[in-house]
Order: C-alpha cells, then structure tokens, then sequence
C-alpha cells in the first residue's frame, strides 16, 4: 500500500548506504550515517536538485518498508540494509 512519504521521517537518509557522490560526501554515505543533505527538519536539502542521486530520487514511500511511524521505518530499513 503506497501513501505519501512522511515529511521529517528522513529513515531513508540515514539507514540505508548510499554509494553515489552526494554533495558533502563525495565517496557515498555508509548504512546508519547520517546524510550530510539532511536538514535539521530530517528533510532532504537536494530535493527536486538535479545532484540528489538516482537512489535517492527513485525510493517510493510504502508502509510495507516504512511502516506507520519513523521508528518502525528506521527499523525495516536497517534489516533491509543488513539483510540484502
């Protein structure tokens, strides 16, 4: 069941890896790091920027991953990350 992402969630931003170029780590971002485009509002400052990578851009919003609160996302996400 696909919603709309939960703005101030930002579980995408910090549990999973990313190995793009992201500006502010240009090696990637390592699983449960923190992104360095996250905001204090753990909202994405590169959304709708042409920089933010593919990954990124492409993740979709479901309660399957990220559940009915930030905590069960974070939760899922860092399984995924471990577990794929």
């Amino acid at each position: 069941m696909s919603d709309e992402c939960r703005a101030g969630c930002g579980a995408c931003c910090i549990a999973p890896s990313i190995s793009s170029a992201i500006p502010g780590m240009p090696e990637g971002k390592p699983a449960g790091v923190r992104c360095a485009q996250l905001d204090e509002h753990n909202l994405c400052r590169l959304f709708g920027d042409p920089r933010r990578p593919a990954v990124c851009e492409q993740f979709q919003f479901d309660t399957a991953v990220c559940g009915r609160q930030r905590e069960e996302a974070l939760i899922t996400l860092t399984w995924l990350e471990d577990n794929t």
